[in-house]
């Protein structure tokens, strides 16, 4: 795992629109894989670095507010955030999707097997199991209907470095549409519908698709669990014609390079599909449909480094997140952008 030394004041703590002038106000770090070369340019900019015939892909996952307030047996109160649905692989639930357990993590606290939290709404949570090979992530049963739930009493999942509470709105993107992500797939904040409309202008297609993103937070050892996603034929045909045609597929974050990646036939050619994935991206795995990724600042150590790694090795990333604290970027879902080529 890539690591180094995050300092505090390069963590963003506030949307763009509030340090600047618009949810687009952002720089973005453009390291090319030939060479090595670095560009230090602004978000504003990215039509430059693309070109007609290049295809953009969006995640049009839409974020619920997924934190919710649960109180202990003993009456200490604590935060619950509520990822993914649970695909049921564990001795808790027989093989299959089960609609009132999710993935959960009872933020820092230890908890027990079958404790029971208490939730706004008369609503109950019980913790079956934790997950997998996690130490903090359980799947818990819901007394409710858990989408209601976080509508009614949730807000969005945020961490220490986020020092007051945003509306829901602040972690939507202008394309987001299907709702279901516990966290904001953050490579596509930036993106303005003036944007959209410039590279359309400019010759670059745009394709759709949906991942939702489970919590982010992952710990060294945990691998990356099962996510909901679905790739349209549209956009399985828009890939293949822009790769027969010469053009880059460029994904808009990590949670695109997972669906993608998900839905190719064993000859590595995209396909139409949907279901759960547990595909895990690593350099030693590879890429076969992604050429080029936007993305934010990934922390030290964390899963989505593997990823940069499989798509333009380790060298390269090492030497870019050297630039970008050297030129001191700002980091998470609030932060700048790095677009690879």
């Amino acid at each position: 795992m890539i690591d180094f030394t995050l300092p505090p004041q390069l963590e963003a703590t506030m949307p763009a629109e509030l340090r600047g002038h618009g949810r687009d106000d952002v720089r973005m770090l453009v390291s090319y894989r030939e060479g090595d070369r670095m560009i230090h340019a602004h978000f504003r900019e990215l039509p430059v670095f693309l070109k007609p015939g290049d295809l953009v892909v969006l995640n049009t996952t839409a974020t619920l507010p997924s934190a919710l307030t649960a109180v202990r047996k003993n009456g200490d109160i604590i935060d619950l955030h509520v990822s993914t649905q649970h695909v049921g692989q564990a001795s808790a639930c027989p093989v299959g999707l089960k609609p009132d357990l999710h993935v959960v993590e009872p933020r820092r606290v230890e908890v027990h097997e079958g404790e029971q939290l208490a939730l706004f709404g008369g609503a109950r949570a019980t913790l079956l199991t934790p997950y997998r090979d996690s130490k903090r992530l359980w799947i818990a049963k819901f007394s409710t209907d858990v989408r209601k739930l976080l509508l009614e009493f949730g807000r969005p999942i945020t961490y220490s470095y986020v020092k007051q509470q945003f509306p829901i709105d602040a972690y939507q993107t202008v394309f987001a549409r299907e709702p279901g992500s516990a966290e904001m797939p953050s490579a596509g904040r930036a993106f303005t519908r003036e944007m959209l409309v410039c590279l359309r202008r400019s010759g670059v297609r745009l394709a759709k698709l949906v991942l939702h993103a489970g919590v982010a937070s992952l710990e060294n050892h945990e691998r990356p669990y099962e996510e909901w996603y679905e790739v349209p034929a549209r956009t399985a045909e828009l890939v293949r014609r822009t790769r027969d045609e010469g053009g880059r597929v460029i994904a808009v974050g990590t949670t695109v390079v997972r669906a993608l990646e998900s839905s190719v036939d064993r000859a590595g050619n995209p396909i139409a599909s949907s279901g759960w994935t547990d595909v895990v991206i690593t350099p030693e795995r590879g890429v076969h449909i992604v050429d080029g990724l936007l993305t934010g600042f990934h922390e030290p150590k964390a899963t989505h480094l593997a990823m940069l790694e499989a798509i333009a090795g380790r060298a390269h990333v090492e030497h870019a997140y050297d630039a970008a604290l050297a030129h001191e970027y700002l980091w998470h879902e609030f932060g700048d952008l790095h677009l690879m080529l």
